[in-house]
């Protein structure tokens, strides 16, 4: 079957949806319910139950054990409490509720969070239900959109391959705001080959609008599938070349107006009575979004930053090149049907290199797969800031590209190249899979001979697919999908087995994606270089046990680091610079976390808790802090508005030394808090390292376990 749209579509590539029948009398339409489970009525009897399937699978997958991860990043998590209680710090993205600072990002990821945390209260559900939701979002999107051109059996495989690629599973059940930017992409993928089809302008505009809403959420990485987009529309549009022109200038208004807007109203409000933006040295967003988020990450010449400079071989964010992607530290993330997306990418550009300039299906390919080459040749290559966990981007495109190739190539499978090539994916997947398993050489060892030996055998029954009966011919293709998705399974489940916190997670078991590649590699990816002690990710993974506390044997696997001191311990010695001692995770009684509370932040015990609670309605904030992920620990364990002097890295200028002199001559402040230095990577003349040696100087210590407080309504004689 064809339509006007596909003239010559090939066996492999079922042909766009036809039209739906006319809606049938009122008296005899089904029930709603009835239509909800059986779908479109050319579908067969089986579409719709399993995409229901899929989806129900999926949302329980992403939902077990959810709560073990607490606040998960407590960075992003005070960001929505406070949007929560206020909104003005909703609209900016203020990591509190008195607006002292935003997060270094754009607040449309904050959003979900904020308003849910506003219905249902602070709690891990509240936070990270919204993600959960949109990871099942984003199977449902690219499950449409695969389906379209190559029926619902290669959607059903591309939404079952993203379900389970371990990252997609980690940060779809985190306060990222890599969920919602994940499925924007993806809708903004779909609305091109929808365009792609029948060539109507609103696709286009829609298509626009999703990337310039991902752009609020995490500015310019929403434009690396532009190039993609724009070349696949602008090629294969089935409109007059003038007519595809004025639509791309549509679709870029849109993308203007949908992601510029927000970013209009910050650059105009006046900086005095709005929140100094986080991230930036000029409280600019516009300095942020080219700087720091833009082009530092390529060049890793981020102002304000801990480290970059991957330069030409690697650096403090791991090697760069064309193999970063596999190797050791983002691999087991993203990398397990990588080589087979490869593979069957190329078999379908080779499959449609005939048909007309229109055709929907080679479109589609385009679509996906250039979305996936561009993403991954930026990710490989950008010497800035890089975290594995960024990956989850090429999730939608490379499951898409894996269900439309083998869709395309199993239909043709009676043709030696089609049934030859499938088997050379799965080759290729069943070798890299043990490859990986082997790097984890203590996890689950019988599997990687499963996966290895169980894919040869099903790749040697694809060269033959063509010439078996039906059932036989279905038996081999499971066969073959069990042995593809078993690895990469087997991780996803290991990822929703243990809760994640810190602003460092990674999916799979322990050891996987070590970062410097040796003991300094603590689990998680560490910090740059190769890990920090106090960095936990929940049970089993780095000692943290989902709500900022360490359990014994934190850290590396066997507790602390080489030379270091005991089970859960510090830096090498039994100290950490925030205050914790060895044994104690260097976060207990409101010690900071990893890097003296710039990765992690600290546990709140019950004495610190109530000191700052104490008297804390009169005040406008509670206590400060330098860095965000320090300050934001006391905010969610008080609900209190806590400063944090300097943001996330503790070397934003903001606020000054005279400026926060300012707060507390007018009584502003109750408390500042101690330890959590890793702000003063800017040395002794940043305004953070400057406001603690004035503090320190002039007020009163007050100690509560291993925390310190200094009082600022109380200076010293000497003060």
């Amino acid at each position: 079957m064809t339509t006007p749209d596909t003239p010559a579509l090939l066996p492999g590539l079922a042909p766009a949806d036809p039209p739906a029948p006319p809606p049938a009398p009122a008296a005899g339409r089904a029930s709603l319910p009835r239509r909800l489970w059986r779908g479109r009525p050319e579908d067969p009897r089986w579409v719709r139950p399993a995409f229901l399937g899929l989806l129900l699978a999926t949302g329980l997958l992403y939902l077990y054990g959810l709560s073990a991860s607490g606040y998960a990043n407590s960075f992003y998590s005070a960001a929505a409490q406070a949007g929560s209680r206020s909104w003005k710090a909703f609209f900016f993205g203020s990591l509190d509720a008195a607006n002292a600072i935003t997060v270094d990002k754009p607040p449309a990821a904050l959003w979900p969070m904020a308003l849910s945390v506003r219905l249902f209260g602070l709690n891990s559900w509240a936070l990270l239900v919204p993600q959960v939701l949109m990871g099942v979002g984003t199977v449902a999107v690219v499950y449409a959109a695969v389906r379209r051109r190559s029926g619902p059996g290669a959607g059903l495989l591309a939404g079952v391959v993203l379900a389970l690629t371990p990252v997609a599973a980690l940060m779809f059940r985190f306060n990222n705001p890599d969920a919602l930017l994940a499925l924007l992409m993806s809708v903004a993928c779909y609305l091109v080959v929808r365009a792609l089809e029948d060539g109507r302008t609103k696709w286009l505009v829609w298509a626009g609008t999703a990337i310039g809403l991902a752009f609020l959420t995490k500015t310019l990485q929403a434009f690396l599938v532009l190039p993609a987009l724009a070349l696949a529309y602008g090629v294969c549009a089935p409109v007059r070349p003038r007519r595809r022109l004025v639509q791309l200038a549509s679709a870029t208004a849109a993308l203007v107006v949908s992601g510029g807007w927000w970013v209009a109203i910050v650059e105009l409000w006046p900086a005095a009575s709005r929140p100094y933006i986080g991230g930036s040295q000029t409280n600019s967003f516009l300095e942020l979004t080219f700087g720091y988020n833009g082009l530092g990450r390529l060049n890793g010449e981020e102002t304000g930053s801990v480290g970059g400079g991957g330069g030409a071989g690697g650096g403090q964010w791991g090697e760069t090149g064309w193999d970063r992607m596999f190797n050791a530290e983002v691999g087991g993330q993203i990398a397990w049907l990588l080589p087979a997306a490869l593979i069957l990418l190329a078999a379908g550009l080779v499959l449609t290199r005939r048909l007309p300039r229109t055709d929907p299906a080679r479109g589609a390919f385009l679509v996906w797969g250039g979305s996936l080459l561009t993403t991954m040749a930026v990710f490989s290559y950008m010497a800035g800031i890089f975290h594995q966990y960024y990956t989850v981007a090429l999730a939608p495109y490379l499951a898409a590209v894996v269900g439309m190739g083998a869709a395309a190539l199993w239909e043709r499978r009676a043709s030696a190249g089609a049934s030859l090539t499938l088997a050379a994916a799965l080759t290729a997947t069943a070798a890299w899979g043990y490859v990986l398993l082997l790097r984890t050489p203590d996890y689950l060892p019988w599997l990687r001979w499963l996966v290895l030996v169980g894919g040869l055998a099903a790749a040697l029954g694809l060269v033959f697919a063509g010439r078996l009966g039906r059932r036989t011919a279905l038996a081999v293709a499971a066969a073959a999908l069990v042995a593809a998705l078993a690895a990469p399974a087997a991780y996803t489940v290991s990822t929703v087995r243990e809760g994640h916190s810190g602003s460092i997670v990674t999916a799979g078991p322990a050891g996987a994606s070590m970062r410097g590649g040796g003991p300094g590699g603590a689990r998680g990816g560490g910090f740059p270089g190769g890990g920090m002690p106090g960095q936990g990710q929940g049970q089993g993974q780095g000692g943290g046990d989902g709500q900022g506390r360490n359990q014994p044997g934190g850290g590396l696997p066997g507790g602390g680091l080489p030379g270091g001191g005991p089970a859960g311990g510090g830096l090498p010695g039994g100290t950490l610079p925030g205050g914790g001692t060895a044994g104690e995770g260097g976060r207990t009684g409101g010690g900071a976390g990893g890097m003296g509370g710039l990765l992690d932040g600290a546990q709140v015990g019950s004495e610190a808790r109530e000191l700052l609670e104490t008297g804390a309605d009169r005040y406008t904030w509670a206590a400060a802090a330098v860095g965000s992920q320090n300050a934001a620990s006391y905010q969610l364990a008080t609900g209190e508005p806590v400063m944090a002097i300097g943001g996330f890295n503790g070397t934003d200028p903001s606020p000054t030394l005279a400026q926060f002199r300012q707060y507390v001559a007018d009584g502003r402040i109750h408390y500042f808090i101690g330890g959590g230095t890793g702000g003063r990577m800017g040395g002794d003349s940043g305004s953070s390292a400057q406001i603690a040696s004035w503090v320190e100087a002039r007020f009163e210590k007050v100690t509560v376990g291993s925390a310190t407080f200094y009082d600022l309504t109380c200076p010293t004689s000497t003060g």
